[in-house]
């Protein structure tokens, strides 16, 4: 039986995010995902309505969070491609941020990196941090979950590992 709060889980169809998702659902709740791939396919068949992020449009991502009792954020880049940095991607979290406080969003649960830095060299770590502050700056009652590594069926852990040692020989 589905409980009548509705939880948005950014990138349910992701690795993370699915299995926050199959959670969620497992338990009865209603789950509605923001995606950057809105017609992926949907392995949760009818379960799972899935929005378009919006990120340029603030006004219609706030509407895709509204009656939404919380919010589990997954949303970030791996590596940087094209258009999309890892400075898009805090500005993007910050406009998901304000968009959950306008919507009226209880709870934000924002999945972030261990060791996080706003004076890290890297901007990927640095970039977390900056996230993280804005989730704490933010009207939104929060978690922040720092996992040290995400490791499972389907992972893509070892192709991580390559794509470094390709680039970074040790």
């Amino acid at each position: 039986m589905m409980t009548a709060d509705l939880n948005v889980v950014t990138g349910a169809f992701g690795y993370t995010g699915k299995y926050i998702t199959a959670r969620l659902l497992a338990q009865g709740r209603r789950v509605r995902t923001l995606t950057g791939h809105p017609h992926r396919p949907n392995s949760f068949g009818g379960q799972v309505d899935a929005a378009p992020f919006n990120f340029e449009n603030p006004a219609e991502l706030e509407k895709s969070l509204q009656g939404a009792d919380a919010v589990f954020n997954t949303y970030w880049v791996r590596f940087p491609r094209g258009d999309v940095t890892y400075e898009i991607a805090v500005e993007n979290s910050r406009v998901l941020i304000k968009a959950a406080e306008r919507a009226g969003v209880r709870k934000f649960v924002h999945v972030s990196v261990s060791n996080p830095s706003e004076d890290s060299p890297l901007p990927y770590y640095r970039g977390k941090a900056l996230v993280e502050r804005a989730v704490r700056e933010s009207r939104l009652s929060y978690a922040v979950i720092r996992p040290t590594l995400v490791f499972g069926i389907g992972d893509i852990l070892i192709n991580n590992i390559a794509w470094f040692l390709r680039r970074f020989p040790v």
